[in-house]
């Protein structure tokens, strides 16, 4: 009897502490065991870069959010292969006189996990582009102008997915009256994103 009794307990224990059975926990099971694993906002860092500088009145452009992720971890691409999963996104709050044309997404990769050992989950890992395309309109007041960008991600290892997390990152430039001449910038980045083989909407 005692001997049945340690036992319930010591699964009641596992089932707490949220340890997975046979490899694998439902999402809604998946917890941040505080002491072992980061702070989901701290799993990526993004940078931003421009295509043009200054951005001149009534010209198009883009931004870039370069995001790189630690090691071992990856996020949920823009398509997640299952509905409980969150999607990456990129939320601009757009400013007077500054348009959004399109927000391109890089294509996921399919790879197993412990926690879905059967099935290949679409991801991005390593370092991954998001792509703002924007347009200055003809009447944009000239000066320094900040778009807010809100990048939306869950992180997951191989067998723990951390709560999804919300990361504002700045988009800064100048708009210059209409006729300035502009620098092309970044040919490295934005050539690599135009790629049709390398995004998704």
């Amino acid at each position: 009897m005692k001997s049945r009794l340690a036992s319930i307990l010591c699964v009641l224990s596992l089932i707490a502490t949220g340890v997975s059975f046979g490899g694998f926990r439902a999402a809604g099971n998946l917890r941040q065991d505080s002491g072992a694993l980061p702070n989901p906002a701290a799993v990526v860092k993004p940078q931003v870069y421009l295509s043009l500088e200054p951005v001149a009145q009534g010209r198009e452009f883009r931004a870039a959010v370069v995001v790189e992720i630690a090691k071992g971890f990856h996020m949920n691409s823009h398509k997640p292969s299952e509905a409980y999963l969150i999607p990456t996104t990129l939320t601009p709050e757009l400013p007077a006189g500054i348009q959004l044309l399109d927000t391109v997404y890089p294509a996921g990769q399919l790879e197993k996990f412990s926690f879905s050992p059967t099935k290949p989950l679409d991801v991005y890992t390593g370092k991954v582009t998001l792509l703002l395309k924007l347009a200055a309109a003809a009447d944009a007041k000239p000066g320094v102008t900040t778009i807010p960008v809100t990048l939306r991600y869950q992180a997951c290892n191989d067998t723990t997915c951390l709560a999804p997390v919300k990361v504002l990152v700045e988009v800064k430039f100048e708009v210059a009256l209409k006729g300035t001449k502009t620098r092309v910038m970044h040919p490295e980045i934005f050539s690599a994103v135009n790629s049709p083989a390398n995004s998704s909407h």
